[in-house]
C-alpha cells in the first residue's frame, strides 16, 4: 500500500512465535506506558537502589548461592534493574516508529538479553507463542516486584537513618534544656517528641503491572454448606479451553472456566469435625467410662466445638480428631471469579486434544470473538477493546504465526516531532510572537479515497 504501515520484524529462523507477539505487544499503548514509567522511576531513584550483594566477578557457583535459600544474586539483580523491562521498551520503541519508506528491525537484541536474564538459550524449532507470552509477561510482572520491593526498604533504610539522627539531635537538646533548667532552679519537663507519627496505611499506591489480575477460587459444601476461606492466585495471561465443537464464542468459553463445578469424594473440614464430634458425644453416652476418659472427651469436645464456632479450617492439634480416612466424603460446588481485572487483558485459547496418548491434536473450532468485552458484574463492570491477536495457521506440531494489529495512532508516540534539534522542537512548542487571524487549514496527507484507517493489519 502507499502507506507503509508499521515497522516489520525480520524473520532469519523460525522467529514467527517471537515476531508475532513483539508485535501484539507493541499496539498495546497502556504497556508502553508503564514500560516508560518504570524505567523512569528506576533512573530518578538511583541505581544504588537496584543494586545487590554480591561481586560480579565471582565465579559462577559462587553466584548461584543465596543467603537465605531464595533468588541468587545473578538473578535478582537483573530482576531490580529491570533488563527485560528495559530490553522490551527498545524494541517496542523501534517498532513503534513511523516510517517514511519500507522499514524493518531485528528482535535479535531482545532476544540475547532474555536469554542473559535467565541464562538460557531460546531454541527456534516450533516454539509456542502462548508460552514466549507467558515467559516475557512473568519476567515483566518479577522485575515490577522486585524493584517495588527494592523501592521499600530504600525507604526503610531512609527513615531509620533519619530517625536515628533525628533522635540523637533530641538527646543533646533534651540534655542542654535539663542543664538550663538545673541552672534556673525548675523542674525539667518531659521532652516531647516532635516526629511525625508514621501512618501505618500510607501504602504505595503506584500503578502495578498492567497484565496482572488475581483469580479467586471458592467451594462450598453441598451438605453442610460450609465455605472456606477462597484462595487467591494471580495471573498474566488466562487460559480459556476451547470447547469441541465446529464453532464457538469467546463468551462460551469464559463460560467453561468460570461455571460452577461440582467434585464428588471430597473431604470437608468442616464435616470433618462434626463427624468427630458426633463419635466423642457417642463415646461419651456410654455410662462405664473411667473419670479420666470421660474428662478427656469433654475437653476434647470442647474444643471441637470452639474450632466449629472460630475457624473449621484449623483444626485443635491437641484434641484427638479420628483418623482423616474416616471422615466423610462430600460433594463440593467451586466456582471460579475474576476478582481483580487487569489493565490489559491476555486471553490463551488452549486448542491442544489429548487422547491419553503421547499423541495430540488441535482443535479446529472457530471461535467468535467480540470488539468489545464486557466482564465482571453490575457495578464493577469492566469494558475490553480488542487490540491485537495472533493465530496460528497449521497443525499441533508444525505452522507459521501471524498478529493482527489495530492501526491506532496512540500515545505515546517513539517520534513525537519530526524536527532534527531539540532547539527547533522547543521553538516550536512556543506561540507564535504574531499569529494569524486566519485558521490553518485542514488537510489529510493520504486524500479523501485513503481517509479511512484499518482495523486491523496483517504482520509478521
Amino acid at each position: 500500500s502507499r502507506t507503509k504501515g508499521v515497522v516489520g520484524l525480520v524473520n532469519p529462523a523460525n522467529d514467527c512465535f517471537i515476531n508475532s507477539v513483539l508485535q501484539a505487544l507493541a499496539g498495546l499503548p497502556d504497556l508502553r506506558l508503564y514500560l516508560i514509567r518504570e524505567l523512569h522511576r528506576r533512573q530518578l531513584d538511583g541505581s544504588e537502589v537496584y543494586e545487590v550483594e554480591g561481586h560480579p566477578a565471582k565465579g559462577l557457583a559462587e553466584q548461584n548461592k543465596s543467603k537465605d535459600g531464595g533468588v541468587p544474586p545473578w538473578k535478582l539483580g537483573g530482576l531490580q534493574q529491570g533488563l527485560v523491562t528495559r530490553a522490551l521498551k527498545d524494541v517496542l520503541d523501534r517498532l513503534n516508529e513511523r516510517p517514511i519508506y519500507k522499514k524493518t528491525i531485528s528482535a535479535q537484541d531482545f532476544v540475547l538479553v532474555l536469554e542473559r536474564a535467565f541464562r538460557t538459550r531460546i531454541s527456534r524449532q516450533q516454539q509456542d507463542a502462548q508460552e514466549f507470552l507467558q515467559v516475557v509477561t512473568e519476567r515483566l510482572c518479577d522485575e515490577y516486584h522486585a524493584g517495588k520491593k527494592a523501592r521499600r526498604k530504600a525507604k526503610r533504610l531512609r527513615r531509620e537513618s533519619v530517625g536515628v539522627e533525628v533522635l540523637v539531635q533530641e538527646l543533646e537538646k533534651s540534655e542542654e534544656t535539663i542543664k538550663a533548667r538545673k541552672i534556673e532552679g525548675s523542674v525539667p519537663e518531659p521532652v516531647e517528641d516532635e516526629r511525625e507519627a508514621e501512618d501505618a496505611s500510607d501504602e504505595d499506591t503506584e500503578d502495578g503491572f498492567p497484565f496482572e489480575g488475581k483469580l479467586e477460587s471458592q467451594i462450598e459444601c453441598l451438605t453442610c454448606h460450609f465455605k472456606p476461606k477462597p484462595s487467591v492466585s494471580s495471573f498474566v495471561t488466562l487460559t480459556l479451553n476451547v470447547p469441541q465443537k465446529p464453532s464457538t464464542s469467546l463468551n462460551s468459553c469464559f463460560d467453561g472456566m468460570l461455571k460452577v463445578e461440582h467434585i464428588e469424594d471430597f473431604k470437608c473440614d468442616n464435616c470433618r469435625l462434626l463427624h468427630a464430634l458426633e463419635s466423642k458425644q457417642k463415646q461419651l453416652s456410654s455410662p462405664s467410662l473411667p473419670a479420666d476418659i470421660r474428662h478427656a472427651l469433654e475437653s476434647d469436645i470442647s474444643k471441637i466445638r470452639t474450632a466449629l464456632t472460630s475457624d473449621p479450617e484449623k483444626p485443635p492439634a491437641d484434641a484427638s480428631l479420628p483418623d482423616i480416612k474416616l471422615a466423610p466424603k462430600r460433594r463440593i460446588a467451586r466456582h471460579m471469579r475474576i476478582s481483580s481485572f487487569p489493565k490489559i487483558l491476555a486471553i490463551h485459547l488452549s486448542r491442544s486434544i489429548f487422547d491419553g496418548s503421547s499423541l495430540s491434536t488441535k482443535n479446529m473450532a472457530k471461535v467468535a470473538f467480540p470488539e468489545t468485552l464486557p466482564l465482571g458484574g453490575i457495578l464493577d463492570q469492566k469494558q475490553y477493546k480488542l487490540l491485537g491477536v495472533v493465530t496460528h495457521k497449521g497443525g499441533h506440531n508444525s505452522g507459521h504465526y501471524e498478529s493482527f494489529r489495530r492501526q491506532v495512532a496512540n500515545l505515546p508516540y517513539s517520534t513525537p516531532h519530526s524536527f532534527g534539534t531539540e532547539g527547533v522542537y522547543s521553538q516550536s512548542e512556543r506561540a507564535s510572537p504574531s499569529p494569524s487571524l486566519q485558521p490553518s487549514p485542514r488537510l489529510d496527507p493520504r486524500g479523501e479515497k485513503e481517509a479511512t484507517t484499518a482495523t486491523a493489519t496483517a504482520t509478521e
